[in-house]
C-alpha cells in the first residue's frame, strides 16, 4: 500500500483516487474548496461526479503539508490556468517526491507548457505527465482505461506503471514528456471544433475530416515545440483526440457545441459550469502557431469564432474553400 497525495479535488483528481484506493492504496485529497473537502469527508461524494460513493480509504484536506508530508508521490491535478499559483504553495513540501502531471494545458500568461512551469518554479523536482484518452465518469465507475506515463527518470515509469495498473487500467511507458503533454493539451482545441460542428448539425463526413486534418495540424505544432511525431499518434495524441471528440462527457466538446448552436462564450461558460481548458488554449495555440510559423487553419478559424465573432457556418465555408492542396 502507498500512500499518494492528489492536489485538486475536481472529477479528474477524484476519479484518479477512487481508481487508486480500489488498487488498495491510501489517498489524501487537497482541495481549495470547504464544501468540496466537507462533501469528500462527511458523505464519501464528489459534486462532480454525483452517484460515485467514495471508498473509505480517501481523505480531503486544505492543508498542503498535511496532504504530501507521508506521501510517496504527488499528482497535480487542478486546472492549467492555477498550476503555478498552487504549486508556488506546495512546493515547500515536495522534497524529493516527483510531481505527476495530470492536467492538461498550457500557462497563458507565458505560453509555457506545466512541465516547464513547474521546473522553472523548482528546477530539481522530478516529474512526470500522465495522459491518454480517460474521462473522470469512466475511469471513476473502473471502465477499462489505457493511459501513458511519460518521465525522463525510469524509475518514475515504473513506478507509476506499478501503482496504476491493475484490470481496469493499462499504463505504457514513454520518455517524450514534451509530446505527451502537447498531445494532451492540444486535443481539447479540436474537441471543441468538434462540438461546434455537432451544434451547426454537419455530419459524420466533416467530423472525420476535422479529427484527421485536426490531428495534423497539433502533430506539427508538437513537433516544432520538441515533442516526437509518433507520439501525437499515440495514447496522448490520436487516442484523447478521438474520445474528446466523440464523447458527450467532454466538456470541451459541449463547449464548442454550445457555441456551435449560437450561444455566447459567457453562456457558454456559464452553462458547462467547470473550467473549460480548450478557450484558453485557443487562445495559446493560436499565438505559438503565429510564433513558429506553422501552418493550423482549423485553429486559425476557431480563433476568429471565439473572439472575432465569425459565424460558425461561415467558418466552416472559409476553411471548405481555401486553396487546393495536396493532402
Amino acid at each position: 500500500m502507498k500512500t499518494i497525495a492528489i492536489i485538486g479535488s475536481g472529477s479528474w483528481g477524484v476519479a484518479l483516487a477512487t481508481h487508486l484506493s480500489r488498487c488498495g492504496n491510501k489517498i489524501k485529497i487537497w482541495s481549495f474548496a470547504q464544501d468540496e473537502m466537507d462533501l469528500i469527508n462527511q458523505e464519501k461524494k464528489c459534486k462532480f461526479l454525483p452517484g460515485l460513493v467514495l471508498p473509505d480509504n480517501i481523505e480531503c484536506s486544505n492543508n498542503f503539508e498535511e496532504v504530501i508530508k507521508d506521501s510517496e508521490f504527488i499528482l497535480h491535478v487542478t486546472p492549467s490556468k492555477f498550476t503555478r499559483e498552487i504549486f508556488r504553495q506546495y512546493k515547500q513540501y515536495v522534497g524529493e517526491k516527483p510531481v505527476i502531471i495530470c492536467s492538461k494545458g498550457f500557462e497563458r500568461e507565458t505560453l509555457k507548457t506545466l512541465d516547464e512551469v513547474l521546473l522553472e518554479e523548482m528546477p530539481t523536482v522530478k516529474i512526470g505527465v500522465l495522459s491518454g484518452p480517460s474521462h473522470a465518469e469512466e475511469v471513476s465507475i473502473a471502465i477499462p482505461t489505457v493511459l501513458v506515463i511519460a518521465s525522463k527518470h525510469p524509475e518514475i515509469q515504473k513506478m507509476i506503471q506499478d501503482t496504476f495498473m491493475c484490470e481496469q487500467m493499462r499504463i505504457y511507458t514513454s520518455t517524450d514528456v514534451k509530446g505527451v503533454e502537447l498531445g494532451g493539451a492540444l486535443k481539447n482545441i479540436i474537441a471543441f471544433c468538434a462540438g461546434v460542428a455537432a451544434g451547426i448539425g454537419l455530419g459524420d463526413n466533416t467530423f472525420a475530416a476535422l479529427v484527421t486534418r485536426g490531428l495534423g495540424e497539433l502533430t506539427r505544432l508538437g513537433v516544432e515545440l520538441g515533442g516526437e511525431k509518433n507520439t501525437f499518434y499515440g495514447l496522448s495524441g490520436l487516442g484523447d483526440l478521438i474520445v474528446t471528440c466523440l464523447s458527450e462527457h467532454s466538456r470541451n466538446r459541449r463547449a464548442g457545441k454550445l457555441i456551435g448552436q449560437g450561444k455566447s462564450l459567457e453562456e457558454t461558460k456559464k452553462e458547462v459550469g467547470m473550467v473549460i481548458e480548450s478557450i484558453d488554449n485557443i487562445e495559446v495555440t493560436y499565438e505559438l502557431c503565429k510564433i513558429h510559423n506553422v501552418y493550423m487553419p482549423i485553429v486559425e478559424t476557431v480563433y476568429q469564432v471565439i473572439y472575432e465573432n465569425l459565424n460558425p457556418k461561415d467558418a466552416v465555408k472559409s476553411l471548405m474553400t481555401k486553396e487546393k492542396k495536396a493532402e
